[in-house]
């Protein structure tokens, strides 16, 4: 047996030093390390022999064939430096002339050219680009925005709760600026700290307004979650962009003229917009915001948007007496369906990339 060992050994060293193509290699590795390798056989046939041997002989095989894998891999990395991949190719012939292959190269998924260009436009006409977590507190996605609890419009949102083993060390780490706000502690309810995955951005609303005094403009894109079947229109995780503007003497006209600009810019010169009287808890008066013109024959509904509910200023510790602003959210999965004609909003989740590709 040892003297098998010393003749494998010996002979696949010679043989391995003449391979010249990865096909040769897998060949002898086979040959000497496959199910029915001579080597292989070595360490199988061990069983049968007296337990002095089997140590000693086993011992030397084992490291045989951990020294010729290693080999083996060394190899690959010489076959793959020197370009020779494949058997027979010292006779391929190589046009020193033809044109490179080009090489296939990553580029950017749909929603996320729509953003970088929102976000171009809004920077353009003065506003900052702001961020939020995904993980909320009941308190900022629904409290803070006049939406507490047992409110019939909560019922507008399904929402995903979130169920922690340490909720209270979570929420600490996610809101541990809260005790730094404009004392509002007193004004939480008792379940306002419950976490949840974001049915909207508008939580940084609140955020952003108790660490920040007026005036200022802001927008911000980010990832929502709401718990519904998918179809053509509707999915559990889309994008959203909330807008808000505060100042001392902001009003409807001012919304009007700053979305009407952005619209333009982001469609066509010959947008024009117009707003509908809607409900949404966090604004007063609320409104729906169409557009008309451009590749839009007839009027779109676009986003929702109004002028900003005393209450949330309250909640934030602004005086409503002294300050106004506007807010607005729109949907960039619905503005990339529209931009690309696309008409299923799972094609942008399904990571195909027959559907990436055209992009």
């Amino acid at each position: 047996m040892n003297m098998d060992l010393k003749e494998i050994k010996n002979e696949v060293f010679k043989e391995l030093s003449t391979v010249e193509n990865t096909d040769d290699l897998e060949n002898l590795r086979v040959k000497y390390l496959g199910r029915k390798g001579e080597l292989t056989l070595v360490l199988r046939s061990l069983k049968d022999l007296p337990i002095n041997q089997r140590k000693k002989i086993g011992s030397e095989a084992n490291k045989l064939r951990n020294e010729l894998e290693n080999k083996i891999k060394e190899k690959v990395g010489e076959l793959s430096a020197y370009g020779r991949p494949t058997a027979g190719w010292q006779n391929k012939k190589v046009d020193i002339t033809a044109p490179g292959v080009k090489i296939s190269q990553g580029h950017l998924h749909p929603i996320t050219r729509v953003i970088q260009e929102i976000e171009e436009i809004f920077k353009t006409i003065g506003f900052e680009i702001i961020e939020g977590p995904d993980i909320e507190t009941e308190y900022y996605n629904f409290d803070a925005l006049n939406i507490p609890d047992n409110h019939p419009a909560r019922d507008m949102w399904d929402t995903f709760w979130l169920k922690l083993a340490d909720s209270k060390s979570h929420v600490a780490n996610g809101t541990s600026q809260m005790a730094n706000s404009r004392d509002r502690s007193n004004k939480q309810s008792a379940t306002g700290n419950k976490l949840l995955l974001r049915t909207h951005t508008s939580p940084m609303q609140a955020r952003y307004m108790e660490k920040n005094n007026p005036p200022f403009r802001i927008v911000v894109p980010g990832r929502v979650f709401r718990y519904e079947a998918q179809d053509v229109s509707h999915s559990h995780t889309f994008y959203q962009l909330e807008g808000l503007m505060v100042d001392k003497d902001i009003n409807v006209a001012n919304f009007k003229a700053v979305i009407e600009e952005f619209l333009k810019r982001l469609f066509s010169k010959d947008i024009k917009a117009r707003l509908r009287p809607s409900y949404f808890p966090f604004v007063e008066p609320g409104f729906e915001v169409d557009l008309k013109g451009g590749q839009f024959k007839d009027w779109v509904e676009i986003m929702g948007a109004g002028m900003v509910h005393p209450n949330v200023f309250k909640a934030v510790g602004y005086n409503p007496a002294n300050w106004q602003g506007f807010a607005f959210g729109i949907g960039l999965d619905r503005i990339a369906n529209i931009k690309y004609g696309i008409d299923d909003i799972r094609l942008l989740y399904s990571g195909d990339l027959r559907f990436l590709n055209q992009f």
